[in-house]
């Protein structure tokens, strides 16, 4: 039984971001300041033109005023000091951009805020290696909230570039990247080298890193690769999507026996929740040969309301114990399913049960109503079952009108098997017949 798998991950990528960033995107939910300043280049101290007092008191009052969330003030103050910039050193003036970038990005003003952190780091050498690699994670940053994946990519490299043993972060962040621009290829190349260097160094590798992996394997249709990951996820994020998910993908690559166990974990765990979760759980059951455990696993999924019981449902539940053998537990849900079916196939089913179980009346009523009903496979095989049910009951004529209606069925329809069968019922409940008369005849 296949099931296949449609995982929702559209917005994945955002998710994936978490675990990456800079102070300035705190807000945004980043979290890199370690990222930068452990993994700066320790090179020697660059020697940056010194930063005057003037500028000094104009960067004090602007983040007083930011403090005082007053930004219109602090705008001005950075504004002012800006004007006269032509009075100041490369790295003053990229100080004050730096500033008036933030300012931007407190208003919301993203493509503001990017504008000035380019102008940052275009003062290379003359600003502090500190202030340089934090905008440049910053630029990438902020240009991936603003949908500029080019300049994402573009200037998180330039950071890579220019940091000592970079940590997984930035390579997620490249993946996340490379996933937006539906580089699949690229995406997974900086997803697997991520989690690579977060494995090697013993740190926190996310659900949302490890999902963002299985969908990219996803997309590229490497189904080995999407089986690996979801069995990683379901055993340290055990969840009903990725046990889902992993069920899903067991069945679509033929391993059922696995999507079944799959399947029954999630059930454990109280992880199904939709009615496909648990007629698909059952489905797996039967084929298994384990049709108790199916028809537990139906009956549980009806009292969560989760699967309805109409007569395709209760048919399955009715299949199950039938087939394990639950006599009375498959006549009682036949019953309830043949009110609900709209051909007679159901009675049909029941009119067997009844003849197993030496039901003969209820036999002959279930296989009227399947004749009633029609919409049945072999009409032919109902007119044994009541004939057969008739004459268990010594009502040997309306015995012999049903295997002769068998008959003319199965003429009609070239079944030479059910012609044989019919007849040879036909000559024996004339013999019978006879039988009885004559013993009836000597009796007088």
């Amino acid at each position: 039984m296949n099931i296949r798998i449609n995982p929702s991950l559209a917005a994945l990528a955002v998710a994936v971001l978490l675990s990456t960033g800079t102070p300035l995107l705190a807000e945004l939910g980043f979290d890199g300041a370690s990222v930068q300043a452990e993994e700066a280049k320790k090179q020697k101290t660059r020697r940056v033109p010194s930063m005057s007092e003037t500028v000094y008191k104009k960067l004090g009052a602007g983040q007083e005023a930011i403090d005082l969330k007053d930004y219109v003030t602090a705008l001005e103050v950075i504004n002012d000091a800006l004007e006269r910039s032509k009075r100041y050193n490369e790295n003053e003036v990229a100080n004050l951009h730096n500033m008036r970038g933030y300012i931007y990005y407190l208003q919301d003003n993203y493509a503001g805020a990017i504008s000035e952190y380019k102008r940052v780091v275009q003062a290379g050498d003359k600003i502090p290696e500190g202030l340089e690699t934090t905008t440049l994670y910053t630029i990438a940053q902020l240009s991936y909230v603003q949908e500029n994946y080019d300049d994402a990519l573009k200037y998180m490299e330039i950071w890579i570039s220019k940091a000592v043993n970079p940590s997984a972060a930035p390579r997620i962040f490249l993946a996340t990247v490379y996933y937006q621009k539906k580089e699949y290829d690229l995406a997974v190349e900086q997803m697997e080298l991520g989690i690579k260097i977060a494995q090697e160094r013993g740190t926190t590798i996310t659900e949302q890193n490890w999902s963002l992996l299985t969908f990219l394997y996803f997309e590229k249709e490497d189904w080995p690769k999407v089986i690996d990951t979801l069995e990683i996820l379901v055993e340290l994020f055990p969840k009903r999507e990725h046990w889902v998910r992993l069920a899903g993908v067991y069945g679509q690559e033929g391993f059922e026996k696995k999507q079944m166990y799959a399947l029954e974990a999630a059930y454990t765990a109280g992880f199904l929740e939709k009615s496909t979760d648990f007629t698909n759980l059952a489905g797996l059951l039967m084929q298994e040969e384990v049709p108790y455990r199916a028809a537990k696993v139906l009956v549980a999924g009806m009292k969560a309301e989760a699967v309805e019981r109409d007569a395709k449902n209760l048919r399955s539940l009715g299949q199950a114990y039938q087939v394990a053998q639950e006599v009375d537990s498959a006549i009682e849900i036949f019953e309830e399913a043949a009110e609900l079916s709209d051909d007679g196939k159901i009675f049909e089913r029941l009119s067997y049960l009844y003849l197993e179980d030496d039901q003969f009346d209820r036999c002959v009523d279930a296989a009227s109503g399947a004749l009633d009903k029609g919409g049945l496979r072999k009409v032919q095989s109902v007119h044994i079952v009541k004939g057969m049910c008739l004459f268990n009951q010594n009502k040997l004529s309306t015995a012999r009108t049903s295997f002769t209606n068998c008959r003319r069925v199965s003429r009609a329809e070239d079944d030479k098997a059910n012609q044989r069968v019919c007849g040879s019922w036909i000559t024996f409940i004339d013999r019978e017949s006879k039988r009885q008369e004559l013993l009836s005849a000597s009796s007088g």
